[in-house]
């Protein structure tokens, strides 16, 4: 299994609390697009007969692109790689863009799973957030995009200042109550250099707190597990069949290609990251050759990623493929490593597998980290 990965760097306005690579300026659209499928074309030999089965397009924001735009794309991948019958074509989209008249194009193009980027049903948080629409516009997409999508995520943000939890609740009870089929729920965390940050640090907007973060993640799991929802991934919550299968590949080491300025590419033993500069991105493409850097990935490397990405998702890391995969040092280290985890039930073993236990899960990453290895000694 291989995916595509399209990034859209545009959107309407800066959210405070994004540090993607984006741009507001739209006039270069046309030709980033026109590059896009340049540079598919560019790198159609890396995926030479392996079946594309996800197609993701993210941003930035993707839904400001008109759906002969994305058709063109697509197009561009259909003629280049072989796609498959069933492949899974994600389109995240803002709900400012979603009228009943675009999503019913889109249900007519390519595009057969919709992402919605809600972050909050409430009033208060998306004007912190600054985001580009308004709780009824959120409401709208939804019930329009379900009328005709049967495949639909949405985000939300929980650990927002001055959230309670029972306005936390409210939120995940509003998404409830639209039976959509995905929801992908992150802790809102402060990236330098971005308008959130400097708010904070001037005391406009109260610094965030951990505890509260975690209290709402907790409320988040119980809910939508007694919804019927499985959580297969920290952030990630699917009912049975509908898990983003795009994503699903990312945390199970699959291949992908990233296509666009400050899109990252994986082979299984390197990655690859395009520079994120639209102009310089353009100018390259243009200029016929990729404006990329690439890594090849140690064997610790390849083993610190299997932990962390494993980890983080419903099934484990397992102990035999680390052995199969990295030698039986790596596996004593690993087994080392969780000793303390296991003993405070932070960590737990099913048959072959090391597992997060709920209560571990808000802090399934830096549990990863404890078992990374640092260098062989």
């Amino acid at each position: 299994m291989s995916g595509i990965y399209i990034h859209i760097p545009f959107c309407k306005q800066a959210c405070h609390y994004c540090d993607f690579h984006f741009s507001t300026n739209m006039e270069k659209k046309s030709r980033m697009i026109e590059a896009l499928r340049s540079e598919l074309e560019l790198r159609k030999k890396e995926f030479e007969g392996v079946p594309v089965e996800t197609i993701y397009f993210g941003g930035g924001t993707p839904s400001v692109l008109e759906t002969e735009e994305i058709e063109a794309i697509v197009g561009t991948i259909r003629e280049h790689y072989r796609v498959a019958d069933l492949a899974e074509v994600t389109l995240e989209a803002n709900p400012d863009d979603l009228s009943k008249t675009k999503i019913i194009q889109l249900s007519k193009s390519s595009i057969n799973r919709l992402s919605i980027g809600i972050q909050s049903f409430d009033e208060e948080d998306l004007k912190l957030m600054n985001r580009a629409h308004r709780a009824r516009e959120a409401i709208a997409s939804i019930e329009a995009a379900s009328e005709i999508f049967n495949n639909i995520s949405i985000d939300l943000i929980y650990g927002m200042p001055n959230m309670t939890n029972d306005r936390w609740k409210q939120n995940i009870e509003m998404a409830l109550s639209f039976n959509i089929q995905h929801i992908s729920s992150y802790a809102l965390t402060v990236e330098p250099k971005t308008a959130l940050a400097h708010l904070i640090k001037k005391g406009s907007v109260p610094a965030l707190d951990d505890a509260v973060a975690q209290e709402h993640f907790h409320i988040l799991i119980d809910t939508l597990e007694a919804a019927g929802y499985v959580h297969y991934e920290t952030s990630n919550f699917g009912r049975p069949g509908f898990y983003s299968r795009n994503n699903t590949a990312y945390w199970q080491g699959k291949k992908y290609l990233g296509i666009g300025p400050s899109a990252h590419s994986y082979d299984g033993k390197r990655r690859g990251w395009n520079i994120d500069n639209n102009s310089k991105y353009l100018k390259a493409i243009q200029a016929g050759w990729l404006p990329m850097e690439t890594e090849t990935l140690t064997k610790i490397d390849r083993y610190n990623e299997y932990v962390m990405t494993g980890l983080r998702t419903v099934w484990g890391v397992s102990l035999s493929r680390i052995e199969s995969e990295f030698g039986q040092q790596y596996l004593e280290y690993a087994l080392q490593q969780a000793g303390p985890h296991l003993q405070n039930h932070l960590l737990y073993m099913d048959s072959d597998a090391l597992l997060v236990a709920k209560k571990g899960k808000f802090l399934a990453d830096g549990i990863a980290s404890d078992l990374f290895m640092v260098n062989l000694t």
